[in-house]
């Protein structure tokens, strides 16, 4: 492992325990003195150490871990793009969020607080401008607010996993006798209306309904759903409010919380992670051998990151053809830009050309760090002609060094410089000048679309 140079943190546990240096380092067995260098970086967390603080402390060990240091230098690098005077380095970005994660996310809240005052600004201002006195302001969006929380976690929630993985038959049938127990009724509803697509629980009649168009793999998950939040009810609440979200968030996170029960239940945690690896992470063969669909499977390895028991740490992203990310957990170190968008060499977008096909892309950060993609295309909707429809892109990927485990590197050459496609965080806040796909010059240099220096009138 890398020297982890993290004694603020450490520092801040022992005054929120009220512990003079000399008290700790007795309790963790080392000199006071020792321990003085350690609270001012001059020495490394040592794993013994780390393992000491764990269990004197009471803390888990991962709080010291570079796992949501790199999503959260990413994030305050975008909110401090947004100030061009804002004299701030990547380094001394990386030393705040190392050393106070604390204020590092004080910074982030006060720019998400920032942009929610100035989208309500901009719809006051339109309702004024327009004379539609019946304007509404929309809710500020509460999925990076959820996504954060699943991200901390690195997606794993042992609370709801464990519960899911002992349930055992996971067929529609039987998760549709399981809630008859409860005396829930499970009913089909309409195609049509504002609720299209979505499962309605009526509490009071205690009626499921589920869209006629599911299939029953997606019939078994709303059930496996629906059975959390009645079986697991005290256990979600109890989560939601650990994690202390924002009113207008809650609801997100229930349902949030409600679908990883459901996908926990139809691939549960031992027996898809040893089906994963015996077919090195094919992607395809485990959706058959399971009955789920692509994306679920891609969806559930994000997710396997049980401690003593972790599967590949992957990422996964999901995308339409506009470019909107409406899924993103990763279980390891990466993390795509918020305000830069993504990129357009990233062999998500190319899989909209290729239906049905799996791509695969080895890909290169700005900053040297070099990954395996997969990318396909999946489609969703009713039956029947001129029936709407979903289509997205979903991608997995996972660091260059665990790439081998992946029946997707076969015939590739993980180690040749030259076979990795630099790709970037978004043309805002990519560096790369020399982009053949660069739309408009990055934030932290003069480039300009046409190469010209932005600085520099054109002849």
């Amino acid at each position: 492992m890398s020297k982890v140079f993290m004694g603020v943190r450490l520092q801040r546990l022992r005054e929120e325990r009220k512990l003079t240096q000399a008290a700790l380092a007795a309790m963790l067995s080392i000199s006071p003195s020792y321990l003085n260098q350690i609270e001012r970086n001059q020495r490394p967390l040592t794993v013994a150490i780390l393992l000491r603080v764990g269990a004197v402390l009471g803390v888990d060990p991962q709080i010291f871990s570079e796992h949501d240091s790199a999503a959260l230098v990413a994030d305050l690098r975008d909110a401090f793009s947004e100030l061009p005077e804002a004299d701030t380095s990547l380094t001394e970005i990386k030393k705040l969020v190392e050393n106070m994660p604390g204020v590092a996310r004080a910074v982030l809240q006060l720019q998400s607080r920032y942009h929610m005052a100035a989208e309500r600004a901009a719809a006051l201002e339109s309702q004024f401008d327009d004379g539609n006195r019946g304007i509404s302001l929309a809710p500020p969006s509460v999925d990076e607010e959820v996504r954060d929380y699943l991200n901390q976690r690195q997606n794993y929630i042992d609370e709801l996993d464990r519960p899911a993985e002992q349930i055992g038959d996971s067929s529609a049938s039987a998760l549709r006798a399981r809630l008859e127990q409860h005396g829930v009724t499970v009913l089909p509803s309409e195609d049509s209306g504002p609720a299209r697509g979505r499962r309605l629980y009526d509490e009071d009649k205690k009626i499921l309904w589920l869209p006629q168009a599911l299939t029953e793999s997606q019939q078994a998950f709303q059930m496996a759903a629906q059975l959390g939040l009645l079986e697991h009810a005290d256990t979600v609440q109890a989560l939601v409010q650990a994690a202390a979200f924002s009113e207008t968030a809650r609801d997100s996170a229930r349902l949030a919380l409600s679908n990883y029960f459901a996908g926990a239940v139809r691939l549960p945690y031992r027996r898809f992670l040893q089906a994963a690896e015996d077919c090195r992470y094919d992607i395809e063969l485990l959706a058959q051998h399971f009955g789920v669909g692509f994306e679920a499977v891609c969806h559930r390895l994000s997710t396997m990151q049980r401690p003593g028991y972790a599967g590949l740490p992957v990422f996964f992203v999901r995308v339409d053809r506009a470019g909107n990310i409406s899924k993103r957990q990763s279980a390891a170190a990466f993390h795509f830009s918020r305000a830069g968008g993504t990129c357009p060499l990233w062999v998500v977008y190319e899989a909209f050309s290729h239906p049905g096909q799996v791509l695969r892309q080895v890909a290169r950060m700005p900053d040297g760090s070099t990954h395996l993609w997969i990318a396909r295309q999946v489609h969703s909707g009713p039956a029947g002609f001129m029936a709407p429809g979903k289509s997205f892109a979903i991608a997995l990927g996972c660091d260059i060094s665990q790439a081998h485990r992946m029946v997707y590197a076969k015939g590739l050459d993980l180690s040749a410089p030259d076979v990795a496609t630099p790709i970037g965080n978004g043309c805002k806040v990519c560096e790369r000048n020399d982009c053949p796909q660069r739309a408009f010059p990055s934030i932290f240099s003069n480039a300009s679309p046409t190469g010209r220096s932005a600085n520099r009138p054109s002849p």
